[in-house]
């Protein structure tokens, strides 16, 4: 099945959904996710794996095993393409529409420590605050988890110290409710989208 945009229905799903989380809606109305928001996913995430690689599919039930919020269903639905631990490209639809994003959103102690030594270190550090630069002139924004304070062993007054706060890096990009989202045009997008933040990815992998 070819791509041809995501239905006005997977919104207005979601927007229900966030209104009433309870398995008595999920039953009722799980054929619109299948039709709507699943099969549309795939078919889309079909189209970008020649060039990207094979996605994972997120399952829309939460894990509420040790959480507060007890809501058994996501209000969203995301795919992630890893090319290195935690580290490649999303997408998601949820009731705001649809957001990629691309980056590292977790590491271990080591790997994080040498993210950091690579942006402590003077040429590797500017390479990566030029490719965030970059993207952020055109309309990326940079999130991801960070300290409060500075890591340890690193100076406060370190010139990159707002990157080496990061625990995970990301960036993020968001196409809302525009008309696109609903038409085949939206794969030839997300397919830039991603290959803008390529050389964003190979950093992450090359000093990782």
């Amino acid at each position: 099945m070819s791509f041809t945009g995501f239905p006005a229905a997977a919104l207005d799903f979601y927007d229900d959904l966030e209104m009433d989380n309870t398995k008595t809606f999920w039953t009722a109305n799980k054929h619109v996710y299948e039709e709507s928001v699943r099969v549309p996913m795939a078919a889309l995430l079909a189209e970008l794996e020649e060039e990207f690689g094979p996605a994972k599919l997120f399952r829309p039930y939460r894990d509420v095993r040790f959480a507060k919020d007890k809501t058994p269903y996501k209000t969203h639905q995301g795919a992630f393409i890893d090319v290195a631990p935690a580290t490649g490209w999303y997408v998601q639809i949820s009731a705001p529409g649809v957001r990629v994003a691309a980056g590292f959103y977790e590491a271990s102690s080591e790997r994080l420590g040498r993210v950091r030594a690579a942006i402590d270190d003077d040429r590797r550090g500017k390479q990566l605050e030029r490719l965030l630069a970059d993207l952020t002139a055109a309309g990326w924004e940079v999130g991801g988890d960070r300290l409060k304070t500075s890591p340890r062993g690193y100076d406060p007054d370190h010139p990159r110290i707002e990157l080496l706060r990061h625990k995970s890096l990301t960036v993020a990009k968001s196409y809302g409710f525009e008309p696109v989202i609903h038409t085949p045009e939206l794969a030839q997008l997300v397919r830039a989208d991603w290959q803008a933040t390529k050389p964003l990815v190979t950093w992450l992998i090359d000093n990782s």
